[in-house]
């Protein structure tokens, strides 16, 4: 007796070079082109005219919509050809002409986004970024190289992010934002040149932290911006706070570990 057949649905107007390695699962709708050093997981589906070049690998449950151009070599001058890669987790949504490229070895050689992510329209990942999980890029905004982005963050439409920023966990970036220095988590930033104007008290709702956790970021924030401390005065109090609020460990071990220096 046979098996079940293969439930992979290639489109045969659709173009997948024969070393591409798609799960039988995977479905490829027409026009889209897939080429070598590809590796595709359970679930995923290609949508019509996207290209994908590897080294890539996808994981499972994503849905990469019509135009999106995936794995692309990195606009980067110093790039000469190099085998670098995309790395790309489960259950993320890929909407159209969004645009991701591949590492640099100037980095780690590796371009990474997590689970569970939303890219709308018109995104762009920049060779070298690290996106976390449950992170959202609304229409066209925009990582330069090397940019990093935290869990639950929230980048507003037409921001954009310059090379190397950190934007940490759960921040929120206004329509129009243009960042330039290190976002510290939970923090809310807008403009041109990007300012702090709060904390992201809706996002953490959101995400279940308690009246008290808030009012404790709170704090926080005025400590870092309202409190007329210099930074390093304001990283010192915000990480001896951290030793009895368990939530600002994440703000105290960011303020430690930014090169940028921060938005403020």
């Amino acid at each position: 007796m046979h098996g079940p057949e293969p439930l992979t649905l290639i489109d045969p107007r659709a173009v997948s070079d024969p070393p591409a390695e798609l799960d039988e699962h995977v479905q490829v709708r027409p026009f889209a082109v897939i080429g070598p050093g590809v590796r595709i997981g359970a679930g995923t589906e290609i949508g019509p005219h996207v290209v994908i070049r590897g080294p890539t690998r996808i994981g499972r449950d994503n849905r990469i919509f019509q135009f999106a151009s995936v794995g692309e070599d990195p606009q980067d001058k110093k790039y000469a050809g190099e085998e670098t890669a995309l790395e790309i987790g489960d259950r993320n949504s890929i909407r159209e002409f969004t645009t991701i490229h591949r590492g640099t070895v100037q980095d780690h050689a590796v371009t990474k986004i997590g689970d569970d992510n939303l890219l709308m329209a018109y995104t762009h990942v920049a060779h070298d970024c690290r996106i976390g999980n449950q992170v959202i890029l609304a229409n066209a905004a925009s990582l330069g190289g090397h940019v990093r982005v935290d869990d639950w963050a929230i980048l507003g439409g037409f921001s954009i992010v310059h090379q190397f920023c950190h934007i940490g966990q759960h921040c929120f970036t206004a329509m129009g934002s243009v960042v330039a220095k290190d976002v510290p988590p939970f923090i809310m930033v807008g403009g041109h040149p990007a300012r702090p104007h709060g904390i992201n008290s809706e996002g953490l709702r959101r995400r279940s932290f308690t009246a008290e956790q808030i009012a404790s970021i709170k704090r926080a924030y005025r400590t870092l911006y309202s409190a007329g401390l210099s930074l390093a005065e304001a990283r010192e109090q915000i990480s001896a706070g951290a030793a009895e609020n368990a939530e600002l460990r994440a703000m105290a071990d960011f303020l430690a570990a930014s090169e940028r220096s921060i938005v403020r």
